[in-house]
């Protein structure tokens, strides 16, 4: 008995979840962290994409890839589901970038539309200085100053000193793991599941 409660005092120290979890949010970390092994590029480029489930190449990408490719492993498309909303909702969406209507190769990829996006169809979670808050599977968008927008997904990993998740982004070199939580401001928390 001793050794388990050893185990499993050391695996959340580790950041480790001690036995496999099967819920969609621990799918979603698991989908996350699988895309750190890629090697991709940052490549903020306007690509013309299929419809639906398109991608910009495999190598190359931003941090709402990061979330796309995430939930596309997991069988859904936010292409898709980003833009049918969109279309019937148009109004609701941000007009930052002069749009009149929509574009199925860019509107998922934009930070601001998918805060939309899961603030009308997820859950918007709390924003608060308190790690705890902040859970495997959920979806956090920072401003890194001025128009800036940035976003990622809170994992099952934890930080060196265990007191908070890691995030998979890729804010410019590639999509990797990294313990910046609370290194931007917060403007975004959400669960998002179909």
């Amino acid at each position: 008995m001793k050794k388990v409660l050893a185990i499993l005092v050391l695996s959340v120290l580790l950041g480790f979840a001690p036995f496999p979890q099967s819920t969609f949010q621990q799918k979603l970390s698991d989908a996350a962290i699988e895309l750190t092994k890629q090697q991709v590029v940052y490549d903020p480029a306007y690509f013309t994409i299929p419809y639906p489930n398109g991608d910009v190449p495999a190598n190359k990408g931003v941090c709402t890839d990061v979330v796309i490719r995430a939930y596309r492993k997991l069988n859904i498309d936010l292409q898709k589901e980003v833009h049918l909303d969109m279309a019937a909702h148009f109004k609701l969406y941000p007009k930052t970038w002069g749009l009149k209507t929509t574009d199925k190769n860019i509107d998922h990829r934009r930070v601001p539309n998918l805060m939309v996006f899961f603030s009308r169809f997820g859950k918007v979670k709390a924003i608060s200085k308190n790690a705890e808050d902040y859970l495997p599977g959920d979806i956090v968008c920072w401003n890194l100053g001025g128009n800036i927008t940035h976003i990622g997904i809170v994992v099952n990993k934890k930080s060196a000193d265990a007191k908070r998740f890691l995030i998979v982004h890729n804010i410019g070199r590639g999509q990797e793991l990294s313990d910046c939580l609370f290194e931007y401001k917060i403007i975004g928390h959400y669960s998002y599941e179909k």
